[in-house]
């Protein structure tokens, strides 16, 4: 996949609690008929999650998210073979099982924090692998916002991490700023304000504001009014230098990198 001009991410929610659109997929007609209204609309990656990781939001077994995001992933692929999907996972059972089922790129909110194997399962299996910056877990991560400085704290968190992969033989590797995820407000804006700094670790960088907090709790509304104001944040984030931009509404993302690949030129 080239990344020269950035790509969109439709988010594919299969759990009954994330933030703006859990519960809505109560079927597997509804997730055939959303995976074909993003692919329709030109998304690049259809990535898959059963288990939510906003805030509070309530634990899931192993096994549970494993049957709910490799059935889920086998139906898209059936349907739609020319897709390529990403499972949202930060267990190393669900990935293998989800990259076996037809995903082809792990997308990990914890970087191998909370889980030992995923680094030595991206590794064996060569797959391209998303990883995050957050601290804790869903549960706990609201209260761990103190930080030295936020964006070198990130940095180099992820230049530990890029340096283990690398060593592993990992060679396709995205990251993710995480906001949201242990990060207040205004921790948020400020990492957006300075995002071109995360261009010394000379990887692909993943942008997800998409309807999140930052913006509904600054503009005011909740999650459904918040549509305008993440697009406002994700042309940020394109000229700030994201490839990727991790969303829930591909036509108004794709209308973005249209106009900032026009601004570009």
């Amino acid at each position: 996949m080239d990344l020269s001009i950035p790509k969109i991410m439709g988010i594919v929610n299969i759990t009954a609690d994330s933030f703006y659109d859990g519960g809505k997929i109560k079927s597997n007609r509804d997730l055939l008929h959303k995976a074909e209204n993003m692919l329709a609309e030109g998304v690049d990656i259809l990535d898959v999650g059963a288990y939510s990781s906003r805030p509070g939001a309530a634990e899931v077994t192993v096994e549970d998210e494993r049957l709910r995001a490799t059935e889920a992933i086998a139906h898209i692929i059936r349907a739609f073979p020319e897709a390529v999907v990403s499972v949202d996972t930060f267990r190393a059972d669900v990935a293998e099982a989800s990259i076996q089922s037809g995903a082809a790129i792990i997308n990990d909110i914890s970087a191998g924090e909370l889980d030992d194997r995923m680094f030595e399962l991206v590794a064996a299996l060569q797959a391209p692998y998303i990883m995050m910056h957050m601290r804790g877990n869903p549960q706990t991560m609201s209260q761990m916002t103190d930080y030295g400085d936020l964006v070198s704290d990130i940095i180099d968190y992820f230049n530990v991490k890029l340096n283990l992969l690398k060593k592993q033989g990992v060679k396709d590797i995205v990251i993710d700023p995480g906001f949201g995820f242990a990060k207040t407000r205004e921790q948020n804006f400020a990492l957006l304000s300075k995002l071109e700094l995360l261009w010394m670790l000379d990887a692909p960088i993943l942008c997800g504001v998409s309807r999140k907090s930052m913006i509904f709790k600054t503009l005011g509304g909740g999650p459904d009014d918040a549509l305008n104001g993440t697009t406002a944040l994700n042309m940020t984030s394109l000229i700030k230098g994201a490839s990727i931009l991790r969303v829930h509404d591909v036509k108004e993302a794709k209308e973005a990198v249209t106009l900032y690949e026009q601004l570009k030129q």
